[in-house]
């Protein structure tokens, strides 16, 4: 006998505990289990098992909860402030207990329960026996927090900094459903390429050395530039920040986006775009020959356009100009 790890490509894979034998002059197989849904120690304890490790035990085999995993966690939770925000309502420990479960586990709810009791949770964290319904409850919480969280954390990193960022980070990503039953959830651009679901839209704004210092979700056909006024709100009301650099792609920060932050204050930095760059070219505000600088500035509008070439852009350019010629001929050849 032996453990089979079989790929599936739409889900984990399938453990199956299997055993070969002679039919016809021929090796066959067949499946004696599924153990794909047990606990990864047991499936350990089988795979020593059927190797024979075990062979020459003569003790009593017991497994008792892992404890070290949630340890280890709970440690870099303590050192990064996660412990100290959350505080120690039982909605906290909760929470926390979802943070690091996720970390270690990333699965459902449902699965966390199943795989609190594979663990020392409550000699842990302080969490006795809670269900599905209590972790969701311990979220509606965390909801409502969210806010106060956000701000003891940023002051804790301008206190460990010295001072306020100068320079912020933004961008956008989406999330599918498999379900219809959520109140932000709607048909958009989709960057999951899954057709047909349902998504939200969640912002993420950090540091400029990439520590999270707040985080919106949206309703799932929300266009990216119409979030960073939500991010203005939260800069300057729930931060307080008066003066900051926010950087963002060109899909991002547009016309609204720029005169937003303009009216408040704030800076950016973003690229243009192809049919910008066109126009400035056309206009005479820039020149080709200044992309032949390492790195170039140009002030047009109140605005300092930098110019630098990028050289992996340029090979790939011309390799496709070079693939694109090379069909042309082959195509004239023939006629």
């Amino acid at each position: 006998m032996y453990i089979a790890r079989v790929p599936n490509r739409k889900s984990r894979p399938a453990i199956l505990l299997r055993e070969s034998y002679r039919e016809g002059g021929k090796v066959c197989t067949r499946t004696i289990a599924n153990l794909t849904n047990w606990a990864p120690e047991r499936i350990v304890a089988m795979e020593r098992l059927v190797k024979g490790e075990f062979d020459d035990w003569s003790g009593e085999m017991t497994s008792g909860e892992i404890f070290g995993v949630l340890f280890a966690l709970k440690q870099l939770a303590d050192q990064v402030g996660i412990t100290r925000v959350l505080g120690s309502a039982a909605e906290s420990k909760l929470n926390l207990f979802l943070i690091l479960a996720r970390i270690a586990h990333g699965g459902s709810r449902l699965s966390a329960v199943r795989w609190a009791k594979q663990h020392t949770v409550a000699d842990v964290l302080g969490v006795e026996t809670f269900d599905e319904d209590d972790l969701y409850a311990a979220l509606d919480w965390l909801a409502s927090q969210q806010e106060r969280i956000e701000r003891e954390l940023y002051q804790a990193y301008v206190k460990e900094q010295g001072q306020p960022p100068v320079l912020v980070l933004y961008d956008v990503t989406s999330s599918y459903f498999e379900g219809e039953c959520n109140e932000l959830g709607q048909y958009g651009y989709n960057r999951d390429g899954k057709r047909g679901k349902q998504q939200i839209v969640i912002g993420l704004l950090t540091a400029e050395d990439g520590e999270p210092l707040a985080v919106r979700v949206f309703e799932g056909n929300t266009a990216d530039p119409t979030t960073v006024a939500s991010q203005i709100t939260i800069l300057k009301e729930q931060f307080g920040i008066a003066e900051v650099v926010m950087v963002g792609d060109r899909g991002m920060i547009k016309a609204k986006g720029k005169a937003a932050l303009s009216a408040e204050g704030f800076r950016y930095i973003t690229a243009l775009t192809d049919a910008q760059i066109r126009t400035f070219l056309k206009e005479g505000v820039l020149q080709t020959d200044l992309f032949d600088a390492h790195l170039c500035e140009v002030e047009h509008d109140d605005k300092r356009l930098i110019v630098r070439r990028n050289e992996t852009v340029r090979v790939r350019e011309g390799r496709r100009r070079e693939d694109k010629l090379a069909q042309l001929q082959a195509q004239g050849r023939r006629t």
